[in-house]
Parts: structure tokens; sequence; C-alpha cells
């Protein structure tokens, strides 16, 4: 298991709120107002707007206009950062993460049910009701050389879990049996990523998926990804009751903050 879309009905409100919200324009607004939010990696500021264009090791360039910023707990929120126009983004934005919440929860608790264990046990393991939620809206634009641009190159996200709404611009792709499998758009889906974080508290028995988007010759892409990832401070490894003789672990122990540091250096973990 990686990814998989999430079809029922209720979950129709959810993937309609990017719409609702007016999210598309907030990566389309004038220059000068974007940059009013913009964010600075370099001394640790990562909430706000950023824009990447850079090559990578295969001399393609990555280009991706984005914005980043804590939805939850309301102890890592800080409104200030997040986008005044569209005057309807925070309202909905606030009902966005109080539905994504319960949809984690759930989707927590079946990931551990199939596992062989309680229900609370994963949720629990990343930190229980301080579990956050981190909104990354992007924007690919067109691109008249597509096959010489990637929008995000491959990656597994560092998340315990990726909640994903796209446009319907194709473009994300995934890796499976030695080849990259384009996902089919479905409207009204939410799509579920598992990440690093889940596959390592699994001892390996969850995939995080490998990933990566491309661009359109002609089309905007546009998705609104929502990380759900333990506090920094959380300590992650197997769980105990998927270790024996028979299983040992497969992955070592550490914090978040730790395995965060190392994934964004290209450190091994």
């Amino acid at each position: 298991m990686g990814i998989f879309p999430s079809h029922r009905s209720q979950d129709r409100t959810v993937v309609d709120r990017p719409a609702e919200g007016g999210w598309r324009g907030i990566l389309q607004a004038p220059q000068k107002e974007k940059e009013s939010y913009a964010n600075d990696p370099s001394t640790g500021s990562f909430e706000g707007y950023g824009t990447k264009m850079t090559r990578n090791l295969d001399e393609k360039v990555e280009w991706v206009d984005y914005y980043f910023h804590f939805m939850s707990p309301p102890s890592r929120v800080n409104l200030d950062i997040w986008p005044k126009n569209p005057p309807s983004y925070r309202g909905v934005t606030v009902e966005y993460n109080g539905e994504l919440l319960k949809i984690t929860n759930k989707l927590l608790e079946l990931l551990s049910e199939g596992l062989g264990l309680e229900g609370k046990v994963l949720k629990s393991c990343l930190g229980g009701d301080g579990i956050e939620l981190e909104m990354k809206i992007n924007m690919y634009p067109p691109c008249p050389q597509p096959q010489l641009a990637l929008g995000v190159e491959p990656h597994t996200d560092m998340s315990a879990l990726t909640l994903l709404v796209p446009n319907d611009v194709p473009g994300l792709q995934v890796w499976k049996d030695d080849n990259w499998v384009a996902v089919e758009y479905f409207p009204n889906a939410l799509f579920v990523h598992v990440g690093d974080q889940i596959e390592v508290l699994s001892n390996g028995k969850y995939k995080s998926v490998l990933h990566r988007s491309l661009v359109s010759k002609e089309r905007m892409r546009m998705s609104w990804a929502v990380f759900v990832v333990p506090p920094h401070e959380t300590v992650i490894g197997p769980l105990p009751e998927l270790i024996d003789e028979k299983n040992p672990a497969k992955y070592s122990t550490k914090t978040y903050a730790e395995y965060r540091y190392r994934k964004f250096n290209k450190i091994p973990q």
C-alpha cells in the first residue's frame, strides 16, 4: 500500500474546499502581494509564499510556486501568515482542518487495525491530539518544453500521511513495478499517500509511496496537499509489537526533528 483515493460521499465537501475558499487565486495574486508573505528557508522560516526553480541531477528543471502554513494544532498556527485574500480563505480553511482531522483519525485507526493492533496505537505514537497538519498549495505553471522540466523530483513524503486534492490536470506519477505510472484523476476523491513515519512505525509493512510531479505544456497544474506529521520531539521507531526474532527492526529510532533534518540534508537515516 502506498497511495489510494478515498471515494466516500462524505468526503465530497472536503474536496470542494479549494474551490469554495478561492485557493486557486492565492498563487495567481500579484507578485508584490505574494512576496509580502515570502518565506525564508535559509533562516528556518518555511511558512508563507515560496518559489523553486532548480536543476536536478538529471538536468531537469524543477519548477513550482507554493504557499505553506500550519493548520493544526492551534499552538502551531500563525494566522498572520495566512493569506488575507481571498477573504473567505480563513473560514473555509478552519472548516477544512476540522474535516481532515476527522479523516486522519479514521485512517490511522484503520491502518492500526490492519497491523493487528488496537485502533488508537498509530495516533498515540504520532503524538495523539498534538499531531500537526501542514498545508502546502502547489502551482506548476505551463512549461513550453515539459520534457525538460519536473514539478517535483522523485521523493517520498516525510509525513505520516499526506492528504491530497489535485486539479484535473494530469501530472502525478508513482513508482510501481519498476516503472513510473500515471495516477488517474478521480473527481470528488481525496488522495491519501502513506508517508515515511507510517513506514517506520509499521517496520515496513506499509510502504511510503515514491512519487513525482510532471508539468503540462499548456495548462497550469495545482494541488492542495496537507501533511500529517508528529510534533518534532516525538520519538518514532518500529513498534515493539511488530518486532521479534523473525522480524527484526528495519529502521532506526529517532525524533521526528532528527528525521526531518536528515531528510532535508540528504543524510542517511
